[in-house]
């Protein structure tokens, strides 16, 4: 079976509350505070409206406390899949050694297995950290794709951002130098293709770029321009489909939490772009964009898509080769 080249997929990054403060670098997220309890109930009856299964990437910490079981449990009884966005959540994934990587995979495996009754197959590193290590465990664990790699310039940029606002000692900052992703990342495919290793080869789908301009189309990206102007965020989105839809390329768009929380939801994470805006402007503007989405593409969650390229023979391959 090949795909379409008016197929589509859709994913949320299930980043909680305290792993937000976590990757800023403030001390309270070791409260591991969550706000899953108000935005999945918004998530899911935002999809349902729109009869729509997705990807959900969840971080295996939210699955082993008790305050989030309901929460979790809920997306895959909602009949959408479960792919691992690690035990901890760190966006320096990339250090991690072998056993260290081992530890954090059979961690996370297990307590979302239990909680949602699904084995993950697919796999997003948080901050988009990736590492040839990480391609072997995912071999390893017979995983069937990963999906971390972010094919953007503007990486480095929000890299940049991100660390004038935050209050992070030298350390730290050295340990998040990765995060967004790097400019190689940026020169990588912006459509499906296969790491080859000699132990094996490993699916990647690449979280799609506008293409040739290699922009980023993410939805919290969208909800950030629209800040500035709504006419512009939308006519930018609009560009990033015709761009597609001549191109021949699935775009793979990303969801967060925080595309669903507006300012009067969260006080503390005020240094995330648009989270100036109110919850319900926020709405308004996902609800337009996946709606155009909807309009142009068949949407489907990223294992049925992986399924549909796992037998196809011209997909390009790439020897691992990261940047440290």
């Amino acid at each position: 079976m090949k795909t379409s080249p008016r197929t589509a997929t859709l994913s949320l990054d299930l980043d909680n509350h305290w792993s937000y403060l976590k990757t800023h670098g403030d001390p309270e997220w070791e409260r591991l505070p969550s706000y899953l309890d108000l935005v999945v109930p918004r998530i899911l009856h935002f999809l349902k409206q729109r009869d729509l299964s997705i990807t959900f990437f969840i971080v295996g910490q939210d699955a082993a406390l008790d305050k989030n079981r309901e929460a979790i449990a809920s997306l895959a009884q909602a009949g959408h899949e479960i792919g691992n966005h690690t035990f901890s959540h760190e966006p320096w994934l990339h250090l991690y050694t072998p056993e260290q990587l081992e530890a954090d995979f059979s961690r996370s495996e297990e307590h979302l297995e239990r909680v949602t009754g699904q084995r993950p197959r697919g796999f997003r590193g948080p901050g988009f950290s990736l590492s040839r290590a990480t391609l072997l465990t995912l071999l390893r664990r017979r995983y069937l794709y990963d999906a971390t790699i972010f094919p953007t310039f503007i990486g480095p940029l929000g890299r940049a951002y991100f660390m004038m606002s935050s209050k992070l000692e030298p350390e730290e900052r050295e340990r998040r130098k990765a995060l967004f992703g790097s400019v190689t990342d940026a020169l990588r495919p912006n459509s499906p293709y296969r790491w080859e290793l000699p132990e094996g080869s490993m699916l990647e789908l690449p979280v799609t770029t506008m293409p040739y301009l290699k922009v980023p189309i993410h939805v919290s990206y969208i909800l950030y321009l629209s800040t500035f102007s709504r006419r512009v965020a939308m006519a930018y989105f609009r560009t990033a489909l015709e761009l597609f839809r001549r191109s021949g390329v699935a775009p793979a768009l990303l969801l967060h939490p925080l595309d669903f929380l507006g300012a009067e939801d969260v006080h503390n994470l005020s240094f995330f772009p648009g989270m100036n805006l109110a919850y319900e402007r926020k709405l308004e503007i996902v609800s337009e964009v996946i709606s155009l989405y909807q309009r142009d593409f068949t949407v489907l969650p990223l294992e049925r898509f992986a399924n549909a390229l796992s037998h196809e023979h011209d997909l390009r391959t790439f020897i691992p080769a990261f940047a440290s």
